[in-house]
């Protein structure tokens, strides 16, 4: 809270505030107005509700402040700038943003509304640091509803693709340090985009579709890029791990035509290349264009592929641990005022589990703090302290002892698959 409570000319709305991300961290079952006045101890939501829809602050303001403060503790050159929507589902026609459209969280064509999320994943931690509301050409289109909405009279129709452009801009702008972006084929699949990032000399591995047309001999030829896989010898592959998940190193075969001249563009000054990746169980391919303004190697462009998880593991912890999708709000502003005090609460424990990792010893039987753990114990010391703290932290301990314990079996399993012969 202190790195943005200048944004709040007024002591109530920086209390309520300062409340609210509290509230989001809290171990409740529901995060909107109603239980976060409960959790503060207020009577009625008023003060909740008057922060999100009529108190005077800038949300854009204080998600510089959070972005900013995300970039000091995980920057580095070689960071990742990870780009993905997520949907809620919504019932009605008056929340900003809402019609029937195609969302991943339900994995069909439901009445929902869409936001575009920029992540960062930086030396030792990832989480959000931006965030925009898709509006369809349905809204855009009908000013009056935009109106009703709070929608500003400037905002136009923008595609996904640009709204995540728009917020790489923005965090170069801004000074965040990093040295790539990734992306899956919704967005991979736009020329507009890749050319976009090649303005700003951010290497990218993109995901793009199967049936993707590749430029070929200086762009005389255009092939699919599963036609391209099909004719690749068995020496084209390499077994690398994208990184290390749940259950162990993330192993795939992958080849690398670092000749393929995709976009081509001969005063681009970087190099294209077409990555895809084999999965050594069920042998499905994924594609990816590459473009860096330096000669990269392989492996940089395998950790970069596998660094776009990152965004999905922060949705997740975002909506499970402070309720990133559980705003009950209908406004432009109100949206954004909701979203970004989520993305400053994600932020809280993103940084607290980062630096309890640096002060563990380095050989304890124990996993890393996780951003779960690190909610649980900010509400047993801070937020709801408790007497028995010894009792607490023995649970804590045990379930980390326990995770660990679970990870070694699982990575002693997948390393003995995979070098099967």
């Amino acid at each position: 809270m202190g790195c943005f409570a200048g944004r709040f000319g007024r002591v109530e709305p920086r209390r309520a505030a300062g409340q609210f991300v509290t509230g989001l961290l809290a171990d409740l079952e529901v995060k909107t107005c109603w239980q976060l006045a409960e959790q503060a101890g207020h009577a009625r939501p008023d003060a909740m509700q008057r922060l999100l829809y009529r108190a005077v602050w800038d949300a854009d303001a204080v998600r510089d402040d959070v972005r900013q403060l995300i970039a000091g503790r995980f920057g580095c050159l070689d960071a990742v700038l990870a780009v993905d929507e997520t949907g809620d589902l919504k019932k009605g026609i008056h929340t900003v943003g809402v019609q029937r459209q195609y969302t991943g969280t339900a994995g069909r064509i439901e009445n929902s509304q869409v936001g575009v999320f920029l992540g960062y994943a930086g030396a030792d931690g990832h989480t959000l640091i931006d965030r925009r509301v898709y509006l369809p050409a349905s809204w855009t289109e009908d000013r009056d509803r935009c109106q009703a909405a709070g929608v500003p009279d400037e905002v136009e129709f923008a595609t996904r693709s640009e709204l995540a452009a728009e917020m790489i801009t923005a965090a170069l702008d801004a000074g965040v340090p990093a040295g790539w972006a990734a992306a899956d084929e919704a967005y991979g699949n736009s020329s507009a985009f890749r050319a976009h990032l090649r303005e700003h000399q951010l290497g990218y591995v993109l995901a793009v579709s199967r049936s993707h047309l590749v430029p070929i001999d200086g762009g005389k030829t255009r092939l699919r890029a599963d036609r391209i896989a099909a004719d690749l010898p068995a020496s084209a592959w390499q077994r690398r791990s994208a990184g290390t998940g749940s259950k162990g190193p993330r192993f795939y075969d992958w080849a690398w035509l670092d000749d393929v001249c995709t976009d081509a563009d001969p005063d681009d000054g970087g190099r294209h290349s077409l990555l895809i990746r084999r999965n050594t169980s069920t042998g499905e391919l994924a594609f990816y264009r590459c473009w860096t303004p330096q000669p990269a190697i392989l492996a940089q462009l395998v950790r970069v592929a596998g660094i776009r998880w990152s965004i999905e593991e922060s949705f997740q912890a975002a909506k499970s641990q402070v309720g990133l999708d559980q705003h009950q709000v209908r406004r432009w502003d109100s949206w954004h005022r909701f979203t970004t005090l989520a993305l400053a609460a994600l932020a809280v424990l993103a940084i607290c589990a980062a630096d309890a990792t640096d002060d563990d010893p380095a050989d304890t039987g124990l996993i890393k703090l996780t951003v779960n753990e690190t909610r649980r114990l900010i509400n047993a010391y801070l937020i709801r302290p408790t007497s028995d703290l010894t009792h607490r932290l023995h649970w804590s301990g045990w379930r980390r002892q326990h995770q660990a314990r679970a990870r070694r079996a699982h990575y002693t399993r997948r390393l003995n698959i995979e070098l099967q012969p």
